[in-house]
């Protein structure tokens, strides 16, 4: 029996119990949590429901408990039922309830839900500027927006993955000045471009356009072409991929911008100020005003934000995330005030910030790229340990704090190291069951035989694994996923371990019992969610390390 299920069966109880009691139906929550108790003494879930409706029924909280305990009792499923300090439940579920958690773990889809069925939602990240490569904000963006997309899709919503190409605006005439001093052989412009990666690329726009230095928009057209393809390129590697390449420019040459703001003026929300035009932002929340056609008349940046918006919306998604860096944060209330201006619904535009990512290497900073040479990049990260435990070391954590990544720690190949202890623990269990095949041993259906403790264990974790992937879609939190794969693994390496006299498979010339072929479907459950979850974090499965 999964969590879900339980508390499906527990608050279907309850309503019963209100009901039959005739007490005030109304006291029925609407969700009903069961939990986990951290001291496997009290059994394998707890629930405080009955202290959640009490007062409302007009009932004590431990009464009402002790009802709900008799209940349960008469329930296949529920093998003991204790009632705990002021109201709590403690209900320990029967082995063959448990088997019901592998047998859906081995299932296709185990993990998948329909919660977001319907809802369409345009996941914008990374949307670095065409300008050099992806450093190391841009990385963790990649790997927690793509890790993102994957458990929204899971839990039924239709994700696009979409990045927003800055090709408009002062950056770019800085980089195409840079790209012209590297092909006269200058120094960078003081504020231009540096590294290698703009030499190599001034060099590969004079191989193709030899004449492209009496023409400035040759070198912006090809150069800014080369250094977005490779962008793209290094993306994939670390695979990031998206469904729509979204250019800036496209809003500004369509006219688009201009709609919008024709939009804003008409029903007044523009005023005119010192020969600008600002958006009354702070009649939506901001914190102040902001200009949208600057006094030159030219389109400020907001301006662009506001048509992409427009855009989005246009194309009809429901919800538009947008993942930005820490130095984003008034993006939040700007892009809210923005939607509620145009007459749209605030709550259709999320705005994700991620903090910064430090690489440490021997105990210090790693501060310059081999390329880039002011920034760590993407690529340098991905030298120094794979993409793997690349992924894996930006997911597993939240974005809503600063990252340290120890380059040292992510080269170990032991338990220390998170993304080898999850990947061994799938590795392992490959070994076995490939043992298995070879000494005939199948796997059993008598799950009911799985009662050691460790098998409870492992069981219980396994069925938190839907749960899991439901809250990081609710929360937007993928690294609750990395974490709840170290969570089993542990728990794998402790069923494994044959000091506690689990053993999986035959030993010498001992007959193979049901209890080792059932054994082995757990393993063979545990090794899906393995799987499944190293998938929506897109790191692979290893069958051997």
């Amino acid at each position: 029996m999964t969590p879900e299920a339980l508390a499906d069966l527990v608050r279907t109880t309850v309503a019963r119990l209100l009901a039959d009691r005739r007490l005030d139906a109304s006291a029925l929550p609407e969700q009903v949590t069961v939990e986990r108790p951290r001291n496997p003494e009290h059994g394998d879930y707890a629930t405080n429901v009955a202290l959640q409706l009490a007062k409302k029924a007009g009932v004590q909280p431990r009464e009402f408990a002790t009802w709900l305990a008799e209940a349960l009792l008469s329930q296949p499923a529920i093998a003991k039922a204790d009632v705990a300090g002021p109201g709590f439940l403690n209900l320990t579920i029967a082995s063959e309830a448990q088997g019901a958690i592998v047998r859906a773990a081995l299932e296709t889809g185990y993990g998948t839900g329909t919660e977001l069925s319907g809802k369409r939602i345009n996941l914008e990240f990374v949307s670095a500027n065409p300008t050099g490569p992806i450093h190391l904000g841009g990385a963790r963006w990649a790997a927690v927006g793509s890790a993102l997309g994957e458990v929204l899709r899971a839990r039924g919503a239709e994700v696009v993955r979409e990045y927003y190409f800055n090709d408009a605006g002062a950056q770019i005439d800085r980089f195409v000045r840079s790209l012209i001093a590297a092909a006269k052989g200058e120094p960078a412009p003081e504020d231009g471009y540096a590294g290698t990666y703009v030499s190599d690329i001034a060099a590969e726009v004079l191989r193709r356009e030899p004449g492209a230095l009496s023409d400035p928009e040759t070198v912006r057209r090809v150069g800014v072409g080369l250094m977005f393809e490779e962008i793209k390129s290094s993306l994939h590697d670390f695979r990031t991929d998206f469904d729509v390449y979204f250019h800036e420019d496209s809003l500004h040459q369509s006219g688009r911008v201009d709609e919008a703001i024709a939009k804003l003026k008409a029903n007044g929300s523009l005023y005119e100020k010192d020969g600008a035009w600002w958006l009354r932002s702070t009649d939506f929340g901001d914190d102040k005003d902001r200009v949208v056609i600057k006094s030159d008349g030219d389109p400020a940046y907001i301006a662009g934000d506001i048509a992409y918006l427009v855009d989005k919306r246009g194309r009809g998604f429901d919800l538009c995330i947008y993942m930005l860096g820490a130095d984003h944060h008034g993006y939040i209330a700007r892009l809210k005030a923005a939607a509620a201006a145009l007459g749209d619904d605030p709550d259709s535009v999320e705005v994700l910030i991620g903090q910064m990512v430090n690489l440490v290497s021997d105990g210090q900073p790693v501060r310059m790229s081999k390329r880039a040479g002011t920034v760590i990049t993407m690529e340098d990260l991905v030298d120094a340990v794979g993409v793997d435990a690349a992924r894996y070391a930006m997911i597993r954590s939240s974005v809503d704090s600063s990252l340290d990544i120890d380059l040292d720690l992510l080269r170990k190949h032991d338990s220390e190291n998170p993304v080898y202890y999850v990947q061994y623990a799938h590795a392992r269990i490959s070994g076995v069951l490939r043992h298995a095949a070879d000494l005939g041993v199948t796997q059993g259906d008598d799950l009911s035989l799985l009662v050691h403790e460790r098998e409870g264990d492992l069981i219980r974790t396994i069925g938190e694994f839907p749960r899991v992937v439901a809250t990081a879609a609710e929360l937007r939190e993928p690294h609750r996923v990395a974490r709840y794969l170290e969570e089993l693994a542990g728990s794998f390496h402790r069923f494994y371990d044959r000091r506690n006299g689990v053993r999986v498979l035959p030993q010498g010339d001992e007959e193979t019992t049901p209890l080792h072929r059932a054994r082995l479907t757990l393993c063979a459950a545990t090794r899906h969610v393995f799987g499944a979850g190293l998938g929506l974090l897109g790191v692979t499965a290893p069958e051997r390390m």
